[in-house]
């Protein structure tokens, strides 16, 4: 398993994902699960990939072919460069999808491993504004709403509850960022299938192009810095509040 992440506010949007794709007693590997799409000035598009890899490097090997073969294909809306709205290219990215299910999903049940696949697909296209996708196993997707700041895949439930506590669509970027990253520590300490590095894009609304991209390992002195004070202010806040009354009673009166 994984996390990926996409965060939407006024601004405009972060992407992050980690590269673990397998942890074990004997074997860690990683891959870069965060791929980009765009055509400066018109579109700007990010897919995170979580789950089984030979799924989705299947995927991503069939839309980039896709885009290679658009000029000469009557098709040349059905891929990712072309395709002429965000919704249309999440029935790109699904229509890919389902084709590989029909030929692989098969002889993986044959083998009991599952057709475990979950995407995020996000960006802006000009005259839209910005938006997130998820897409599921079959190719079926849902659009955020406008209410939903942030979707999430993978090993999602750890840091949902720091998201949900900070960030809405009126943060700024760089709180957006702060916010998932923040996330991510918090699933990176509780489950050792989320690993290091880390991959961020920010992307400024309207811009289509010169996305700020980072690659974060164990000594980015940033995410350092941020665990270490979020880390302490916790313990501080912690320490700071009140204990439950009942239960210190009865210590003192043991006997009552």
């Amino acid at each position: 398993m994984s996390y990926g992440l996409g965060i939407r506010v006024d601004e405009g949007l972060i992407f992050a994902a980690d590269n673990r794709t397998s942890a074990g007693i004997d074997h860690v590997s990683a891959s870069r699960k965060m791929h980009v799409f765009e055509r400066a000035g018109e579109r700007f598009l990010v897919l995170i990939t979580a789950g089984n890899l030979s799924i989705t490097q299947t995927l991503l090997h069939r839309l980039n072919e896709a885009q290679t073969d658009s000029k000469k294909s009557k098709n040349a809306d059905r891929t990712l460069q072309k395709a002429p709205n965000l919704f249309a290219c999440a029935e790109v990215v699904g229509h890919a999808l389902r084709e590989i299910e029909k030929t692989e999903a098969a002889p993986l049940a044959r083998h009991g491993v599952p057709f475990d696949v979950s995407l995020i697909l996000g960006g802006q296209i000009k005259g839209e504004k910005p938006g997130l996708f998820l897409i599921y196993p079959p190719g079926n997707f849902i659009e955020a709403p406008d209410e939903t700041p942030y979707v999430q895949i993978g090993e999602r439930k750890y840091g949902k509850s720091i998201l949900d506590r900070t960030v809405t669509h009126k943060s700024s970027l760089a709180a957006a960022a702060k916010a998932g990253l923040l996330s991510f520590d918090a699933a990176i300490r509780s489950n050792a299938s989320v690993g290091m590095p880390i991959d961020l894009i920010a992307y400024v609304k309207d811009s289509f192009s010169g996305a700020v991209e980072r690659r974060m390992g164990t000594d980015d002195p940033y995410l350092r810095t941020l665990r270490t004070m979020w880390n302490d202010r916790l313990a501080q806040s912690f320490a700071a509040m009140p204990e439950p009354d009942w239960i210190t009673y009865r210590l003192k009166n043991p006997s009552r």
